[in-house]
């Protein structure tokens, strides 16, 4: 009896040792050991990444561009409005057209010097002039957000796509395992291995995409800030014109 069992252990062991050695941990060797459920799945976790990426990188260059360009404007169309040129700062502003503050400053000077002829300047021109300034905020607004939500979609679904990976995976591992007999920790190393794959991608695909998407968050808040505050700006300036016309 002692004998039977010790080649039975022997046997399993040998069999635990061949699948280990058939099966590769390598991601090459975890690609071509998925079944086609899985590898459907990567594909699709790489093509988010890939789209997040993308949102990633437009984003970050038109902050950049936004903030720089701002600096420059800021100072440059506060001068002209000191000195009451108005045409001076819509050509400045017009300069800088990446500028978020510059996009808004336009519509409302724009607005504004429509109604310069008249002698007199209402206070209906003057709220006009403020509807034009919040019309423009929000439109520059939503061409700033454009693209983030992406990521908040990314980094809400990858996590749930690479578990539904997994458990592709452990059922493909099961099948094959009801299909070779083969019993033992090698038997199934290697599909709960594959099946964990497509979540360790799918949470590093999310990771990234949740914290750049919390910092555009800050950035774009930050924008409507400025943009709120010279609208405000803005407005005080007309009120201050029309006031020396009457």
């Amino acid at each position: 009896m002692l004998g039977v069992k010790l080649l039975s252990l022997g046997f399993l062991l040998f069999q635990d040792q061949g699948a280990e050695q058939n099966f590769s941990f390598t991601p090459m060797g975890l690609w071509h050991t998925m079944g086609w459920e899985a590898k459907a799945v990567v594909i699709v976790l790489f093509i988010m990444l890939a789209w997040s990426i993308a949102v990633m990188i437009d984003r970050y260059l038109a902050y950049q561009a936004a903030r720089k360009q701002s600096r420059l404007f800021a100072p440059a169309v506060a001068g002209a409005l000191k000195e009451g040129k108005i045409d001076e700062a819509i050509a400045i502003a017009e300069q800088n057209k990446r500028s978020h503050l510059a996009k808004v400053v336009t519509a409302g000077l724009q607005e504004f010097q429509a109604h310069q002829s008249s002698a007199e300047i209402s206070g209906d021109e003057i709220e006009a002039s403020k509807r034009a300034l919040e019309r423009a905020s929000a439109i520059v607004h939503a061409e700033l957000k454009r693209g983030v939500s992406v990521l908040a979609t990314v980094g809400a679904t990858a996590p749930f796509v690479g578990l539904f990976g997994t458990v592709l995976g452990i059922i493909h591992a099961f099948v094959g395992i009801s299909a070779t007999h083969m019993t033992g920790l090698g038997a199934v190393a290697g599909g709960i291995a594959e099946a964990l794959v497509t979540t360790a991608i799918g949470l590093l695909v999310a990771i990234p995409s949740v914290w750049v998407y919390n910092y555009f968050s800050g950035k774009l808040e930050a924008f409507d800030v400025e943009m709120d505050n010279s609208s405000s700006e803005l407005v005080d300036y007309f009120l201050k014109r029309s006031g020396r016309k009457r």
